[in-house]
Protein backbone atom coordinates (compact mmCIF):
# COMPACT_ATOMS: atom_id res chain seq x y z
CA UNK A 1 0.00 0.00 0.00
CA UNK A 2 1.71 3.18 -1.17
CA UNK A 3 0.72 6.73 -1.30
CA UNK A 4 -0.44 8.22 -5.19
CA UNK A 5 -1.42 12.02 -6.02
CA UNK A 6 -3.99 12.72 -8.80
CA UNK A 7 -5.20 15.49 -10.73
CA UNK A 8 -8.69 16.84 -9.39
CA UNK A 9 -9.78 14.90 -12.31
CA UNK A 10 -8.56 11.78 -11.38
CA UNK A 11 -6.03 11.51 -14.28
CA UNK A 12 -2.45 11.25 -13.83
CA UNK A 13 -1.43 9.49 -10.56
CA UNK A 14 1.60 10.04 -8.92
CA UNK A 15 3.35 7.89 -6.88
CA UNK A 16 4.61 9.33 -3.50
CA UNK A 17 5.93 6.80 -1.44
CA UNK A 18 8.48 3.90 -2.34
CA UNK A 19 8.66 1.69 0.74
CA UNK A 20 8.05 -1.62 2.14
CA UNK A 21 5.99 0.01 4.53
CA UNK A 22 1.82 0.05 4.08
CA UNK A 23 1.14 3.73 4.13
CA UNK A 24 -2.64 4.76 4.75
CA UNK A 25 -4.66 7.66 5.88
CA UNK A 26 -2.66 10.57 4.24
CA UNK A 27 -3.87 13.81 5.27
CA UNK A 28 -2.72 17.12 3.33
CA UNK A 29 -2.06 19.90 5.81
CA UNK A 30 -4.27 23.13 4.87
CA UNK A 31 -1.02 25.60 3.05
CA UNK A 32 -1.06 22.29 1.01
CA UNK A 33 3.24 22.44 1.85
CA UNK A 34 2.84 18.83 3.74
CA UNK A 35 1.22 15.14 3.98
CA UNK A 36 0.92 13.22 7.38
CA UNK A 37 0.35 9.93 7.24
CA UNK A 38 0.59 6.68 9.34
CA UNK A 39 2.70 3.45 8.54
CA UNK A 40 2.48 0.45 9.15
CA UNK A 41 4.69 -2.92 8.92
CA UNK A 42 5.00 -5.36 6.08
CA UNK A 43 3.32 -7.97 7.92
CA UNK A 44 0.19 -6.33 8.01
CA UNK A 45 -2.85 -7.15 5.51
CA UNK A 46 -2.80 -3.89 2.91
CA UNK A 47 -7.05 -5.30 3.13
CA UNK A 48 -7.29 -5.20 6.39
CA UNK A 49 -8.49 -1.62 8.45
CA UNK A 50 -6.13 -2.74 11.94
CA UNK A 51 -6.30 -0.59 15.19
CA UNK A 52 -3.96 -1.26 18.42
CA UNK A 53 -0.97 -2.08 16.29
CA UNK A 54 2.45 -0.34 16.81
CA UNK A 55 3.21 1.88 13.56
CA UNK A 56 4.69 5.06 12.41
CA UNK A 57 3.03 8.49 11.82
CA UNK A 58 5.16 9.96 9.07
CA UNK A 59 5.39 13.57 7.27
CA UNK A 60 6.65 14.25 4.31
CA UNK A 61 6.69 17.37 1.78
CA UNK A 62 3.28 17.58 -0.44
CA UNK A 63 5.51 17.39 -4.01
CA UNK A 64 7.36 14.39 -2.72
CA UNK A 65 10.32 13.48 -0.59
CA UNK A 66 11.71 11.22 1.52
CA UNK A 67 8.80 10.82 5.01
CA UNK A 68 10.08 11.79 8.59
CA UNK A 69 8.89 9.64 11.14
CA UNK A 70 6.95 11.85 13.51
CA UNK A 71 6.16 9.38 16.49
CA UNK A 72 6.19 5.54 16.48
CA UNK A 73 2.64 5.05 17.95
CA UNK A 74 0.76 2.15 19.11
CA UNK A 75 -2.61 3.16 17.01
CA UNK A 76 -4.19 2.97 13.05
CA UNK A 77 -6.92 3.03 12.36
CA UNK A 78 -8.45 5.97 13.93
CA UNK A 79 -5.36 7.76 15.16
CA UNK A 80 -6.14 10.23 12.18
CA UNK A 81 -9.11 9.48 10.57
CA UNK A 82 -10.70 13.26 10.63
CA UNK A 83 -8.81 16.68 9.94
CA UNK A 84 -6.03 16.69 11.43
CA UNK A 85 -4.01 19.58 10.93
CA UNK A 86 -4.12 22.78 12.91
CA UNK A 87 -5.52 25.91 10.56
CA UNK A 88 -2.19 27.19 10.12
CA UNK A 89 -0.74 24.10 9.34
CA UNK A 90 1.34 23.93 12.32
CA UNK A 91 0.13 20.94 14.78
CA UNK A 92 -1.28 17.68 13.87
CA UNK A 93 -3.60 16.03 16.46
CA UNK A 94 -3.60 12.16 16.36
CA UNK A 95 -5.01 9.16 18.83
CA UNK A 96 -2.65 6.88 20.33
CA UNK A 97 -2.55 4.62 23.22
CA UNK A 98 1.32 4.90 24.11
CA UNK A 99 0.81 8.26 25.97
CA UNK A 100 0.90 11.66 24.94
CA UNK A 101 2.70 13.71 22.79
Amino acid sequence: MQLFRMKKNGKDPEQLTFDGYNNWFPHVSPDQKWIVFISFPKDIDPSDHPFYKHCMLRIMPFKGGKPKVLAHIYGGQGSINVPSWSPDSKRIAFVTNTGSY
